[in-house]
């Protein structure tokens, strides 16, 4: 696809963002962003809170985050308020430097964007400019964003949301529920870059395989969550015993922020599950944060998810998939909903989910024409043009606004 360059007219967008780390929420507005701004009609922008992070026992750094240089490689400006969570910074205040920084960048952008509720915080301070803005939310539990919650309702009373953008109808439901008004809510779900997440032929299938040091006929499944509660990491650990127990060709991976021997939790996890069976633990690749996933999910066969709680429209789930391997899901959010006629949904029983997935693997290739027939159902492009839409709109009613002021 050719790139065009934003004119001078175009819509000037900023995007706020946390911080730049691992997730799939910040993978999906990066392809947002990067993928509208290419496009030519819109100009994008984005202003982290932090420059760098520190979760799942990994410091992450702006600079050295994939998403980051994805968004300059497409031409993005990013620039950040400096913050890092090490230091004592009281997450709820800025500073006056801090808000002189946030408020030049705002009232150069025509529409303001925010990456979940955690940065409306910022947009709801007093020296915020005024200008429309448009929340993009990517869970189903908002009783679990903490305050976060309270700054999205907030922002909606007070007339600062245009627009509230949710990836599933299980995230909408959710916070009007919360009490987000209906009026606000829009449904855009989530798709993916189709060239990227793609089936490789069997000849890279096992190179691949053979660089990974994985046998060439294993049944692997690969596992791609951050090391949270949210995730239920001790699920899929208790899970992968059981698998690897019963399935003596199995080996499973692991990738994420925390998913490495360098988390003390997950090699605590790890010990306690197969102290007594070494030679399962051998067949068990903590990978930690990986850059080139449609790699990993490539050479897989079964893509994992065994969530608890909060997820709205897993990306893992839909890059797997596009990429070959058959989902398995816990029923969270709208997991059923996306695996519906290419991949299965269990309970949350370690020895339900480990026969599910001896069965996905062993049906791998009966389902492949199911999973190649909805390819254009997760295409990022019907999602671009949605998100374009919403933008658009908000510009437009901010100026309907100032006309009968």
């Amino acid at each position: 696809m050719t790139q065009r360059t934003p004119g001078a007219g175009a819509l000037r967008i900023l995007s706020l963002y946390e911080g730049f780390f691992s997730g799939g929420a910040r993978q999906l507005h990066t392809t947002v962003v990067a993928g509208l701004h290419t496009g030519g009609r819109q100009q994008h922008s984005a202003l982290s809170i932090h420059r760098e992070v520190r979760r799942e026992a990994t410091l992450q750094r702006m600079e050295d985050d994939q998403r980051y240089r994805t968004l300059r490689a497409a031409g993005v400006r990013v620039a950040s308020l400096g913050r890092t969570t090490d230091s004592d910074d009281d997450p709820r205040s800025f500073t006056p430097a801090e808000m002189e920084v946030a408020a030049r960048h705002a009232r150069s952008a025509h529409v303001v964007m925010s990456l979940k509720e955690q940065p409306l915080r910022l947009v709801n301070h007093a020296g915020f400019p005024e200008r429309p803005v448009v929340a993009c939310l990517h869970r189903s539990d908002p009783e679990n964003s903490g305050s976060a919650l309270d700054d999205l309702l907030v922002a909606a009373d007070t007339g600062r949301l245009a627009a509230v953008v949710c990836c599933a109808e299980s995230t909408r439901d959710a916070y009007l529920r919360a009490g987000v008004p209906a009026s606000l809510l829009r449904v855009i779900p989530n798709g993916i870059n189709l060239a990227r997440f793609r089936p490789v032929s069997g000849a890279r299938r096992l190179a691949l395989r053979g660089a990974a040091g994985l046998p060439v006929d294993a049944d692997v499944v690969v596992y791609a969550a951050r090391y949270d509660t949210m995730k239920n990491p001790g699920l899929f650990v208790a899970a992968a015993r059981q698998y690897l127990e019963r399935d003596r060709r199995g080996h499973v991976v692991m990738c994420g922020a925390g998913m490495s021997p360098a988390n003390p939790d997950l090699v605590a996890e790890l010990e306690l599950a197969f102290g007594d069976r070494p030679d399962l633990l051998e067949r068990v690749h903590p990978l930690g944060v990986r850059t080139d996933m449609e790699l990993v999910y490539a050479m897989a066969d079964v893509v994992a998810l065994t969530s608890l709680f909060g997820e709205a429209a897993p990306l893992c789930l839909i890059e797997g998939a596009m990429c070959g391997a058959v989902p398995v899901t816990t029923p969270v959010g709208d997991s059923a909903r996306i695996v519906h006629g290419i991949g299965f949904v269990t309970g949350f029983d370690p020895a339900e989910i480990a026969e599910t997935w001896i069965e996905a693997a062993a049906r791998r290739d009966e389902l492949t024409p199911a999973l190649t027939a909805a390819r254009p159902r997760f295409s990022h492009v019907r999602m671009l043009a949605g998100y374009g839409a919403v933008l658009e709109r908000a510009h437009r009613g901010a100026g309907k606004r100032l006309l009968h002021v």
